[in-house]
């Protein structure tokens, strides 16, 4: 099973956290995207960091990151 990383971004990061998605995959990793699924330039960076945050908290994942 390979390790999961949640990620996500707001609107100045969108582009970076889609290259950084298909990276993680590339290298057996497994990256759960936690948004945005689109760019919107009204996206707030904390409705996305939250769950990554949460997620690693908790201990559901190991690492996450925001760009």
């Amino acid at each position: 099973m390979s390790e999961k990383i949640y990620v996500g971004a707001d609107h100045a990061g969108f582009d970076l956290k889609q290259q950084l998605v298909a990276e993680l995959k590339k290298l057996g990793y497994e990256p759960i995207d936690v948004g945005p699924k689109a760019l919107d330039p009204a996206d707030d960076f904390p409705d996305y960091a939250k769950p990554v945050a949460e997620a690693v908290s908790q201990g559901t994942a190991r690492r996450g990151i925001l760009t």
